[in-house]
């Protein structure tokens, strides 16, 4: 299905909670979340109904996030039924890591091909510090399950942020010699309230390149990653720039919040329910998310926040 822009839309990211066991500084608040009535959210059937009204119309990828989405209790039994839907290709999931010991072979037999695991230093102290609550050798042992679990890729996503990781980047790029992993540089979005994020937190990935002379260009996937390699390097690394070089002239996305909001946009504010529909209504809501989608998002920086109306956490990652 194209949008209006020409743009073939894809790929959906569905967030099935906006719980977590993390409080990281730049996707939630320290106090965590007010908890919503159950009946306020989508149910198990109603994000399966969703996913084939997506199908339907073309889509053909679908990521799990959160909140972390192996919190949710159901969480096996949603990928199951994704992965079963005629139509989707590709069922991935994104996680802190920290469940995967006890679920990554149960997600493997579940059907999600892909897992990217967020990592934004391999300090503990620091790790402590981000994400307020957790701890290292947690993430750590997450990252060696996926491994073991065999699945088709496992990528590491690390957030760049100036004054606390940037003296880390050598370090990370490492792993994708060490393991057979794609780490890939995230710019630090500038969201809701991250009040202390100053303007030197905002680093553009290119400066992971003048850091790592080293690393070799890869030829362009055509999506939102420039794509590089360590020499020796069993897996890649990636640098996502939503700041620096946006790549909204290649998205192919949509999202569905947990509370069953579609957003044809990330930055964007806009919102449509698809909450209590039918099949029907649910296809029509998609059509209109598709037909909503801007052709860019407005402009981020230290000083120009997302106008996305609610944290990451909220949204899903």
């Amino acid at each position: 299905m194209k949008d209006r822009f020409g743009r073939e839309i894809e790929y959906l990211r569905l967030s099935v909670t906006e719980r977590c066991n993390l409080r990281c500084r730049y996707c939630m608040p320290e106090e965590g979340i007010c908890k919503k009535r159950h009946e306020d959210m989508l149910t198990e059937d109603e994000m399966i109904l969703a996913v084939q009204a997506a199908a339907s119309l073309g889509i053909r990828k679908v990521r799990i996030t959160g909140g972390e989405p192996l919190v949710k209790k159901n969480i096996l039994s949603i990928c199951q039924r994704i992965a079963d839907i005629s139509g989707i290709e590709e069922l991935c999931l994104t996680t802190n890591g920290l469940l995967l010991p006890q679920y990554a072979a149960a997600l493997k037999a579940a059907g999600v091909k892909r897992i990217n695991l967020s990592l934004d230093t391999l300090r503990p102290e620091r790790y402590a510090h981000i994400t307020r609550c957790g701890e290292l050798h947690q993430a750590l042992d997450g990252l060696a399950a996926a491994l073991s679990a065999g699945f088709e890729k496992v990528k590491v996503n690390t957030v760049l942020v100036g004054g606390f990781n940037q003296d880390e980047v050598e370090a990370l790029a490492s792993l994708s010699v060490q393991y057979p992993v794609d780490v890939r540089f995230i710019e630090l979005m500038p969201m809701q309230k991250q009040d202390e994020f100053g303007a030197d937190a905002f680093l553009p990935v290119s400066y992971v390149t003048q850091v790592l002379p080293q690393l070799q260009k890869l030829p362009f996937d055509g999506k939102d990653v420039l794509l590089y390699r360590l020499p020796g390097g069993q897996g890649n690394v990636g640098l996502i720039s939503p700041l620096s070089q946006h790549f909204c002239g290649k998205c192919d996305r949509l999202r569905l919040t947990a509370d069953g909001h579609l957003k044809p946009c990330l930055h964007s504010s806009q919102e449509i329910s698809i909450k209590g529909l039918t099949f029907e209504g649910m296809r029509e809501r998609f059509l209109e998310a598709i037909e909503a989608k801007p052709a860019c998002h407005g402009v981020l920086s230290a000083t120009h926040r997302s106008e996305a109306g609610r944290n990451m956490n909220r949204i899903g990652g």
